[in-house]
């Protein structure tokens, strides 16, 4: 288990050059080989722009810049990123302008909707690591009768592209709800783990919200079992603080940050952000069962101290997550049933895109954004055209 952490500070003067900086640092291509295809997952949590919800295009520039400097076939390089009940792939590349430096690079663009998704059990015999490790959740609670992952990731080596940001779900494991809509000083976060979250399940992963924890430990296992190499390249330029994923305040950290261990990825997030990484669920479940490293202070961080930062970031949960909680396993479950009628749940999938995309986007986060185009990473991307 690699359980070196490899942090580089940057700004948006030098940020591509860290980028190759970084991955240098992890030494990526004794693990990436060039005559082997990869899978680049993007980071989409909202089809619109927001600072810190998705990766920055500097961040699938650093990247892909790097390994097409470092000699790597672009034809072999394949990002890629699914859709959920709220969000929409062909937006998301145009609003996180990640669509112009895809084409720029000559790389192949994957919407995983478009691929074929198989039954998880009949790849079991084919399994490259971790043959014999159980699931917690997805196979029984979730799925139970049987779930799919893409065909199309099994046997690539991949490379996860998130960011720095709270999350209002994954503070929780199965069945333990903080009856609140204000700050949890516990926290939850969204990073390395989370990541695979959007790529390995279909849309129907909102399932998966009750037991957010579980099913991330379940993912971090599948991904040890299909994929020869994880590597997550972290951008912590602007991080979300608040009420994550979506409707945050962005706080400029200046940080990028890169590991194969993604608990240990986790881990370290967590601590600069201000929490204990032991006391998230998901975190402490996958260093308990060997998945990773989850403690702070036996982690090798390379490249920059960080054990110092705390920024005190705090988790709130919006209007939309407080009520997706409330039903799934608070004092409004007796709704839960009706969530898994089709016609009834396109109810709460048009509040939410009313609530964030009208609503919440227009009246508060348009000025969030304004504040954020005036500063030189605002600049920096609006020269993305």
């Amino acid at each position: 288990m690699n359980e070196k952490i490899y942090v580089v500070k940057t700004s948006p003067k030098t940020v591509l050059k860290d980028y190759k900086k970084l991955m240098h640092m992890a030494k990526y291509q004794d693990y990436y080989k060039k005559e082997k295809k990869t899978i680049i997952k993007l980071n989409l949590s909202w089809s619109k722009f927001f600072p810190a919800c998705s990766s920055p295009p500097w961040q699938v520039e650093g990247v892909l810049k790097t390994m097409i400097d470092d000699g790597f076939n672009p034809r072999k390089l394949f990002p890629c990123e699914n859709r959920t009940v709220v969000t929409n792939i062909e937006l998301g590349l145009k609003g996180n302008k990640w669509e112009k430096i895809i084409e720029r690079y000559n790389t192949w663009f994957v919407p995983l909707t478009r691929v074929k998704f198989v039954s998880y059990e009949s790849l079991r015999p084919k399994f490259i690591n971790l043959k014999n490790k159980k699931l917690f959740v997805l196979d029984s609670k979730i799925f139970p009768k049987g779930f799919k992952i893409p065909l199309f990731y099994f046997g690539k080596s991949i490379i996860h592209l998130p960011t720095m940001k709270t999350h209002g779900h994954t503070g929780q494991r199965g069945g333990s709800l903080k009856h609140t809509m204000g700050t949890s000083k516990h926290g939850g976060i969204t990073c390395a783990m989370k990541n695979a979250f959007g790529g390995l399940l279909t849309k129907r992963r909102h399932f998966s919200h009750q037991y957010m924890s579980e099913v991330l430990v379940d993912l971090l296992i599948i991904q040890k079992q299909i994929h020869p190499n994880i590597l997550a390249v972290v951008d912590g330029t602007v991080c979300g603080d608040g009420a994550g994923p979506r409707t945050m305040i962005p706080r400029i950290k200046n940080y990028l940050l890169a590991g194969y261990d993604q608990v240990a990825i986790d881990a370290v997030v967590s601590h600069m952000l201000g929490f204990e990484p032991l006391s998230l669920p998901a975190i402490k479940m996958a260093h308990d069962e060997g998945l990773g490293c989850g403690d702070f202070d036996q982690i090798d961080i390379v490249g920059g101290d960080v054990s110092k930062i705390n920024w005190n970031f705090r988790v709130k949960r919006s209007l939309v997550i407080w009520g997706d909680q409330m039903t799934r396993k608070g004092f409004l479950r007796f709704l839960e049933p009706l969530l898994h009628n089709e016609l009834f749940f396109m109810g709460p999938i048009m509040a939410s895109k009313l609530f964030h995309d009208l609503f919440w986007y227009n009246w508060t986060g348009r000025k969030r954004i304004n504040k954020f185009l005036k500063s030189d990473w605002g600049k920096l991307f609006q020269s993305y055209q």
